[in-house]
């Protein structure tokens, strides 16, 4: 299987939304699709989660998603909301047992198949009582990071921050909300290729075609 994490700049960059649209192409492709988020804190009543827009997209249910132990009706950082909730803590390493356990054959190749794991908010952010998103890709070794970003004003420093975090990897950046009509958006997502040298891609149809590439 190709396992791709989804990371994001920060928080509201629309990662959900991009994952979300990536598996839907895929699965229009032909491909076998699967979605994890291995935690989520949101905030009760203010539409769908995380995981819902994800399982929707891929056909599974919610909890099959995201453990239903893992949601947390709390919108702040997992391990935060786990102790104002009274919640035990868990670590980066049980995340990654947990996914492993609820997608067999995590680890192997196969052609046309894909699997998301959707982090929290950006990088650094507090994922698990001991580590962040950083901390999961190196426990799942994925086969690529997708960094999502927001086309406009600031995305530069922000991706350039964080492709430094995430050295290593296999980094594709998703630049969301892209508008190639807007002088800005363009004028960023070349300086992206051409000066960071960055693979950049501003459609979520053209994220999934170059993730399912042999």
């Amino acid at each position: 299987m190709s396992l791709v994490l989804f990371a994001g700049t920060g928080t509201d960059v629309g990662k959900t939304w991009f994952g979300a649209a990536t598996l839907r192409a895929a699965r229009e492709m032909g491909a076998r699709v699967v979605a994890r988020k291995p935690v989520q804190s949101f905030t009760p009543g203010e539409g769908p989660t995380d995981a819902e827009v994800l399982g929707a997209a891929t056909g599974e249910d919610p909890e099959t998603v995201c453990p239903r132990h893992r949601w947390l009706p709390m919108p702040i950082a997992p391990p935060m909301a786990a102790a104002s909730l009274q919640l035990p803590p868990f670590t980066v390493a049980d995340l990654a047992a947990e996914l492993r356990e609820s997608t067999p054959g995590l680890r192997v190749g196969a052609p046309g198949h894909l699997v998301v794991v959707e982090a929290v908010g950006g990088p650094r952010s507090p994922l698990a009582a001991d580590g962040d998103t950083i901390d999961l890709a190196g426990a799942l070794d994925p086969d690529a990071v997708v960094l999502v970003a927001d086309a406009g004003l600031g995305v530069i420093n922000a991706v350039c921050l964080c492709a430094a975090a995430l050295a290593g990897h296999r980094l594709v950046v998703a630049l969301n909300r892209f508008d190639a009509a807007d002088a800005l958006h363009a004028l960023n997502g070349a300086w992206l290729r051409d000066r960071a040298g960055l693979h950049v891609v501003t459609a979520p149809a053209a994220l999934a075609t170059y993730l399912l590439e042999p």
